[in-house]
């Protein structure tokens, strides 16, 4: 089997590579208008290769708008310098139960293709001492999808970020999204969705927490059934 075919399969396949986002040492070197200025040029050579005409009043300024949405937007979660303030506060409330918040919008891209992915994160902890604002739960998952993703990995590195902030283990994620380098491409299945799940500390290790936790977000699985 060839390399190119070798990536073509592992794509295909859904490939996990690492648990931390693949980037280079030099990966920010180079300033965000440089970026934009050099991704510009390079979306151009590939829109001339394709043959379109951009010169079209609707095609010219598409490299500079597709070169800020990467940097500016879609991608601006590469950029440490853009992670979300992870403010912690005192538990005065002494609420020692589980927290949950449910249904955060995820738009991520797929590393293996660079296709969208969208779908719900579903976030619990368990308080040891510290809360988090409800808010940056939705800023961490945001920060996160915001960068060439696979979903296994973006579940792991929320809950880690999570685990940091609040010092306790005791934190869990699942994700339910769709993958269009599945559902318009390949097998072109559009109904098929992907879960992912990241249980930490006693949502991993006690049924009873897990169970609790599953209800909550109301995914049905052998585990709560």
């Amino acid at each position: 089997m060839s390399d190119n075919e070798l990536y073509d399969e592992m794509g295909d396949d859904h490939f996990l590579s690492a648990g931390d986002t693949p980037l280079r040492k030099d990966a920010f070197e180079m300033s965000d208008d440089d970026k934009i200025e050099a991704i510009e040029s390079d979306f151009k050579k590939i829109m001339l290769t394709l043959g379109l005409d951009l010169n079209d009043d609707s095609l010219k300024g598409t490299p500079k708008r597709v070169a800020k949405m990467f940097v500016k937007e879609i991608f601006k979660g590469i950029k440490p310098d853009n992670m979300p303030k992870m403010s912690t506060f005192d538990n005065k409330y002494k609420y020692n139960q589980m927290l949950v918040e449910k249904d955060i919008t995820v738009y991520s891209t797929c590393e293996h293709h660079f296709l969208p992915i969208v779908g719900k994160a579903h976030i619990g902890y368990i308080s040891n001492g510290r809360v988090l604002g409800l808010s940056k739960m939705n800023r961490i998952v945001d920060y996160f999808a915001k960068r060439p993703q696979v979903q296994e990995r973006l579940t792991m590195q929320i809950v880690k970020a999570m685990q940091e902030a609040l010092g306790t283990q005791d934190v869990a994620c699942v994700i339910d999204a769709k993958h269009l380098c599945v559902n318009s491409r390949g097998i072109r299945d559009i109904d098929s969705s992907t879960v992912t799940a990241e249980l930490g500390g006693v949502f991993s290790t006690d049924p009873t927490t897990r169970r609790e936790f599953l209800h909550y977000i109301g995914v049905r699985t052998k585990f709560n059934v």
